[in-house]
């Protein structure tokens, strides 16, 4: 609301995870926008803006996962289209950011992979991004542009209780999570502990041993992502061992590449809908989806209303 009159938010969407976007629309009460986009036979992406955008702020929803370059291209090829066709602010909506985990350069002639999307972003013509649980928020800093990073922490640790999980002990299975953990914690009162683990190459993760006592405990693993799986199943198999009763899970961003968890390893596990599970190769009874796009759709309406996102949604 601004100055009295009621200000619709335009959206428009990708094709990676087009039901999330009509979910965000329906919670903002409103429709995606009208846009063609095809596939040429050479693999070349054209897309077109079906509907007057002129001088309006405009929001691109789109995830950057199972096909990031694809999708990636994709959003920025709409950017343009938008762009061009003289939009007044052009918002990317990206519940999970590609290559956020290429952030630093940790060994010799690597890229900064999530530094380049940043650029690219901006370059075609972004002028805000919306996100989620970035894998390190420092990745803030890449832009010059303004980044809204929201918590899937509030949603996921409400689902998290409605577990059964009895003297519940939350856990992180690697030393680059303990920020996130501690949150989870606190917002489930209960203590942390951590699993000592050492990535061998980008397949394969060894998990050593656990700091912390989880013996009788029912033991909740928390990530910002899972990909193949191997951290957490390598975090669960070392929670096990060291006498855990239980063993269940939560994540953000489930993109799921490998195979599926054993049954013994991990009984449940909470994701969040940043990305499709559709195409998941991981179908397992043990997912249990919790949208987040009522959360989305809250700090776009926060955006257009020119309210505080961060009084909507405290990331401490």
């Amino acid at each position: 609301m601004l100055d009295g009159i009621e200000v619709q938010p335009l959206l428009f969407a990708g094709t990676s995870h087009l039901g999330w976007s009509q979910c965000v629309a329906k919670e903002l009460g409103t429709r995606l926008g009208d846009i063609a986009i095809e596939t040429f036979p050479d693999g070349e992406i054209g897309v077109q803006i079906k509907e007057n955008v002129r001088s309006r702020d405009v929001f691109v929803l789109q995830t950057i996962a199972r096909r990031p370059h694809f999708y990636l291209m994709e959003l920025l090829i709409i950017i343009d289209a938008l762009k061009r066709a003289s939009a007044k602010s052009i918002t990317a909506v990206i519940p999970y950011f590609g290559y956020a985990r290429q952030d630093r350069k940790d060994k010799g002639r690597v890229p900064i992979t999530a530094k380049l999307v940043a650029n690219l972003l901006e370059k075609a013509g972004a002028t805000r991004v919306l996100t989620m649980d970035l894998h390190a928020e420092q990745l803030q800093g890449f832009f010059d542009i303004p980044v809204d990073n929201l918590y899937a922490r509030p949603v996921l640790a409400r689902a998290a209780k409605d577990l059964g999980l009895q003297r519940m002990l939350v856990v992180t299975p690697d030393i680059g999570s303990i920020r996130l953990a501690r949150a989870y914690a606190s917002s489930l009162h209960t203590d942390l502990a951590i699993v000592d683990k050492r990535r061998v190459h980008a397949g394969h993760v060894e998990a050593h041993t656990v700091i912390g006592d989880v013996s009788g405990r029912d033991v909740l693993l928390v990530d910002d992502i899972c990909s193949t799986g191997n951290t957490l199943r390598a975090a669960a198999q070392v929670c096990k061992k060291a006498g855990a009763r239980r063993v269940s899970a939560v994540v953000t961003h489930g993109l799921f590449v490998g195979p599926c968890f054993g049954q013994d390893e991990i009984e449940e596990i909470l994701v969040s809908d940043t990305i499709s599970q559709i195409e998941a190769p991981l179908a397992c009874h043990q997912v249990r989806t919790i949208s987040v796009a009522p959360l989305f759709a809250q700090a776009i309406d926060a955006i257009v209303s020119a309210k505080s996102i961060s009084s909507l949604f405290d990331g401490s």
